[in-house]
Order: C-alpha cells, then structure tokens, then sequence
C-alpha cells in the first residue's frame, strides 16, 4: 500500500506502528504552509488505512514535524515547531513536544520543552552560533527517542545543541538531566541518541549534511553513561579514510543507525552497531569492546542511476527479526534488501 502527500512542497519524514495505529510525520518546506502535522492512522486493515485524526502543527514559525516516536500506544514524542513558538533565530523552529493519544481520535499535547535562550521571550540569551555560515544548522530537535526500559527518559538528538537525557517522569515538565556537545571543535549536528540500557552506554550520531566531506568528521560516538549526568566520550567508530570518499560526490559520514525499535518486528542488539553514511554506504560495527569499535560488514553499491550527486548516498537502516537489512538511498537508489551473514 502507497499513499501520496497531498502536497507537493512537503514530505513525510518519520513513521512509527503501534498495534494497529499507525502514526506519520508532515514536514513543509518553509514555514507557514500547509498541512504540517501529524496524523494517526487505524491500519487494522493495513492495504485500507484509515485517518483518525489529524493533528495541526503549523504556523509562522513552524514547518511541521520533522521526526516522531510512537511506541508505546500513549504518548507521540515529536521533534516539531508549533503555531505558538516563534524562535529567536529562524533555523530553530524545532522543539521537543509530547501528546497524549490514548484517545487517537483526540491527541492532547501535554508537555513540551526547547533548548533556553531559542524562543523569543526567554530569559536565557540565544545560543551561540556556528561561525561558519554553512555549518549553522540550528539550535532544535531532531530525534525524540524514548524507549519501555526507561519510560522516564527521552533520549533527545538536539542538533547543533548537542544530546540531552532527559527526566519525562513528569510529562508536563521535562527537565534536562544531562547535556553532551562536542561542537565545537567538531562541526555540529547530533542526531540520534541510542542507549544500550545494560551496559550503560550511549551510542550518539552526528549526520553529515554538506557534500563532499565540507563537514567532515561526522562520527558515531560511544558514551560512557554509568554516572547519568556526566556522560563521557569513550571512542568512536572507525572510519575509512576521508580521501577516499570526500570526492566521490554527495555527503560523506555518519547519518541514522538501527534503532532498535521496541517492537517484536525488529531485531535488537548492544553488541553490533549498523549505520548509513551516505556515499560510505552501509556499515556494521562491533561493540562488545566499546573502547575499540571494529568494523565487521560494509556495502557502498555504485551510483544510482540518475543520482544528482553522482554516487550512492545510504540514507536511513532497519534491521527486522529475522535479521533481514533494509536500507534505502536519499535520491534515485531506492530500496536495498540485504541478510545479515556476520
């Protein structure tokens, strides 16, 4: 089953499946425009989806919802802007919000939160920027990930904000318990934040968002988080050289990564780490020593067919149950289906 976007200056970046609701993200291309939301679906019929809401996240200020996290049937973690937050930079229109859909027919926002000093209004100044221009891409939220194991935490990817664990014991007052930033002296852009619950660690991305390796390094981070509100940096995984893929054309470096998903559709491990990076294309790592990262399985296809930027450029990952890889390209690609042998 495929569904169009009703419009064509938006797209649907994010989606998650809890039972038979299926909820999906709405993104504009610029603020102001319509529909920008999110929207609940009842899939008990899954080639028949049905709408059972739609809920308005647009405004002025606002493109949308960027990325969500529904996993537990009550509560949509949303990296979104909103009709009543105006930023005090225009790149940080995005903020971290919780809604209540035990009613789906009803979502109720019941708590939200942004980084002090982006919304006009707040006591804090604004946050400094970037110096270079092109590396400036905002003070917001990017990935809102809670998970059953601790229900009182949203591990929250901020951007050039950096990662924030943060205290939702209290849904209508999240409090940040941690901040970790490594920019500068990197070049910004945490995306997500995954924790490996049992051996107390975080695995922390960045995302490469310039071509031709401009932003370069872009690293998936392991944190030491035994002590929860000092983090600290233990390694990172190994990448190949720079020079051999800074050239190729498109990004170059580290994107999403399996996020092992609550769900019993997906495959889950805190030993083995999968990611894209883009014209890098897909690599696993092993983490059972999580001071020395290694590299276990990589696959770069060649360059799609039509691609604007003239190479591969592996954009997101899913592993499934059975093991099963699926891993998609950012332009032409398409979709790659691969079996896990390592």
């Amino acid at each position: 089953m495929q569904t169009d976007l009703p419009q064509s200056h938006m797209r649907s970046n994010s989606l998650e499946i809890t039972g038979n609701i299926l909820a999906v993200a709405y993104q504009t291309q610029k603020v102001g425009q319509q529909p920008a939301g999110f929207e609940l679906f009842d899939i008990s019929t899954p080639e028949k989806p049905k709408s059972i809401s739609f809920t308005d996240c647009s405004g002025a200020h606002s493109r949308g919802v960027h990325q969500l996290w529904f996993c537990d049937g009550q509560y949509v973690h949303l990296a979104a802007g909103a009709p009543d937050f105006k930023p005090t930079h225009e790149l940080d229109d995005q903020f971290y919000r919780i809604f209540d859909v035990r009613n789906p027919s009803r979502p109720t926002e019941v708590g939200r939160w942004w980084m002090p000093g982006t919304r006009e209004g707040d006591n804090e100044a604004p946050p400094e920027r970037h110096q270079k221009p092109a590396l400036d891409k905002g003070f917001r939220a990017h990935n809102t990930n809670v998970y059953p194991e601790r229900p009182d935490r949203c591990y929250l990817g901020y951007i050039d904000g950096g990662m924030f664990v943060m205290d939702i014991s209290d849904k209508a007052h999240p409090k940040p318990i941690c901040r970790w930033d490594n920019s500068p002296p990197y070049t910004g852009f945490t995306h997500t934040v995954l924790p490996l619950f049992e051996r107390n660690l975080l695995v922390v991305t960045d995302e490469s968002t310039n071509n031709n390796a401009a932003d370069w390094p872009k690293l998936v981070w392991l944190l030491d988080i035994r002590d929860e509100k000092h983090p600290v940096p233990i390694s990172t995984c190994p990448m190949p050289p720079v020079d051999a893929y800074s050239s190729r054309g498109g990004r170059f470096g580290a994107h999403n990564i399996h996020e092992n998903t609550p769900s019993p559709y997906c495959w889950h491990s805190d030993q083995i780490v999968i990611g894209t990076f883009f014209n890098g294309g897909l690599r696993a790592y092993d983490i059972s020593n999580a001071y020395q990262p290694k590299e276990v399985a990589a696959f770069v296809p060649p360059a799609p067919a039509l691609s604007p930027v003239g190479a591969i450029q592996l954009n997101d990952v899913f592993v499934d149950e059975r093991e099963i890889v699926y891993t998609v390209d950012r332009f032409t690609g398409g979709l790659y289906i691969l079996e896990m042998d390592f």
